[in-house]
Order: structure tokens, then sequence, then C-alpha cells
């Protein structure tokens, strides 16, 4: 089966304004989040891709355009899929105004159980995620062989959905995953067990410094901030 590169769109707008984005339309990159985007083709140099699925954001179109360019070759598929977690009417709101709702701790701590309100539980969520990876797996075997590589960019919250599924986990303990804007993470299917080969891969390591000094690199852009919904959302 094939392996699966799952990419985060690369910092937004929303990212920067610590708003919880959702399926906002108009959320664009930020100066950092196209530098990110532009640096992706060297980063998989290396891959040969059979096709790249595309959550249908923007943000998430603008951060494959980089790539595309380079490999005009590349076929592109949008996939509904793979979109945002639904936050219904959370999204565009302050993730400093969220973190006071009572729901804020069952999406913390019993993700299982979330449902927002206006939108989507996290349970839809990761079954249509899932659900599209298997089909994406099938048509990628079926067109270009069990050994192929093909390429997802989508959301924080549906890669650490995806990751727990791979690894067997619950979906209440996905928030332990973490994935930064732009990062690569890599799954290798088989007909057994997939395989985590990756995990929120940026090749940066500044976010893993002492918080103090985390904090201080965030004020200047490099790292990231912790968030329990959108993926990440107050991340870079």
């Amino acid at each position: 089966m094939p392996t699966l590169i799952l990419v985060r769109h690369g910092r937004s707008t929303a990212n920067t304004s610590g708003v919880l984005a959702g399926r906002t339309p108009g959320v664009s990159l930020d100066e950092r989040g196209a530098e990110q985007a532009a640096a992706l083709p060297g980063r998989l140099s290396a891959l040969t891709l059979a096709a790249a699925v595309s959550s249908p954001l923007q943000r998430c179109r603008e951060t494959l355009q980089p790539l595309l360019d380079a490999r005009p070759e590349l076929p592109l598929h949008t996939e509904e899929r793979i979109s945002e977690c639904d936050y219904g009417d959370w999204s565009g709101r302050k993730l400093a105004e969220l973190s006071d709702e009572p729901l804020m701790r069952v999406v913390q701590q019993h993700p299982s159980a979330a449902a927002f309100p206006g939108g989507e539980s996290m349970r839809a969520m990761q079954a249509r995620a899932v659900e599209a990876v298997r089909d994406w797996n099938a048509r990628i075997e079926a067109e270009h062989g069990e050994d192929a590589t093909y390429l997802m960019c989508s959301h924080g919250d549906i890669i650490k959905a995806l990751v727990a599924d791979a690894l067997g986990m619950h979906l209440d303990l996905f928030q332990r995953l973490h994935a930064d804007p732009c990062s690569v993470t890599a799954i290798r299917y088989t007909a057994l067990r997939p395989f985590l080969l990756r995990l929120g891969d940026t090749g940066d390591f500044a976010s893993l410094a002492p918080r103090e000094q985390a904090i201080r690199a965030d004020a200047a852009g490099d790292t990231a901030t912790d968030a329990a919904v959108g993926g990440g959302a107050g991340a870079p």
C-alpha cells in the first residue's frame, strides 16, 4: 500500500492573530507561511510523488502552489473530507475567549465527546478523514502501484486525528500529538498495519527549547505556542 505524506498548511494570518479560523473563507498564509511553502519543494525533492491532494481551503492551496510550480506534471486533487474541522459557532473567534468555554475542557480532555455548536463532532471529523485516506490509498495503489508515495495538504486537527488512527490510539489521546505549520508527517500503510515514519518534521528544533526561550522565539516568528483546538491554532 502507498506511503502518505501529510503536510500541514503554512503559518496563516489566523495563526498569528490567535483566531480559530475553521472554514472561514479568505484566511491566507502570512509572510512566514509563504516562506515555509516556498521551502517545501526543496524539502520534498528526494521523493517521487504520484499525486497531491488538498483540502479546499485557501491556506492549503497556497501552501502547495510552490510545489506545483516546481512540478507541473504533478496532478492536484481537491478533497472535501480532509478540510478543517467545522467548528461552527466557534469559527472566527479568538482562542483566548474560547479558553473560558466549558466545552474547551472537553476538547482538551475528552475530544471524542466534543461537538462544536453549529458545527461537527470531533469523532465525525476523524471518521471522514480516515475514510478519505483509505479511499485515496486504494486509488493511488491501483493507479501507481503499492510502492507509490502521495501527498495530502491538510490541517492540524485532521493530521493529528489521522496519526491517532494509524497508531491505534483512541481519539481522546490525540491532543498529545502536535504538528507545526508546514510540518511533514509520513505514514506507510501496509495490509497489516500502518507505520508512522515521521511526525511533525520541520527540520527546526527551536520549538524544543525551554518554554521561556520558546516564547522569545515565538515573538520572532520562529516556534509554537500551546493550543488545544485547531491543530495548535496559536502555533506559527
